[in-house]
């Protein structure tokens, strides 16, 4: 489950994503989301903003895929990423990118080399 401070933000961040909303707890002003893209499903709670005062770490999470330069060019041109990093081939035998969503969770996408 991943923090977030405007849940309806997040789920229009997402769904440029291609994501799609698979359930809500109130859709005038939902404060929990579930959405689903490629056979994953991401749960979302709204936090209340003292929850979000430093040393609150966000969490990264990592997702193997099939084509890692198609998912990063589709994550680009929905012009909503702005915190993303270029694909690159690690050392320790990945090819991945990395992006962070507006409440700063960070998303890692990846295949072996």
């Amino acid at each position: 489950m991943l923090m977030v401070r405007d849940v309806p933000r997040t789920i229009r961040f997402y769904d440029k994503l291609g994501f799609t909303l698979t359930g809500q707890d109130d859709p005038r002003e939902p404060k929990y989301a579930v959405l689903q893209r490629d056979g994953v499903e991401l749960h979302f709670q709204w936090h209340d903003a003292k929850e979000w005062d430093y040393p609150n770490d966000r969490p990264t999470y990592r997702f193997l895929v099939r084509d890692v330069d198609g998912l990063h060019r589709l994550f680009r041109e929905s012009g909503e990423v702005l915190d993303m990093k270029d694909v690159a081939d690690t050392p320790w035998g990945t090819r991945e990118f990395h992006l962070r969503d507006p409440d700063l969770n960070g998303l890692q996408f990846y295949r072996a080399l």
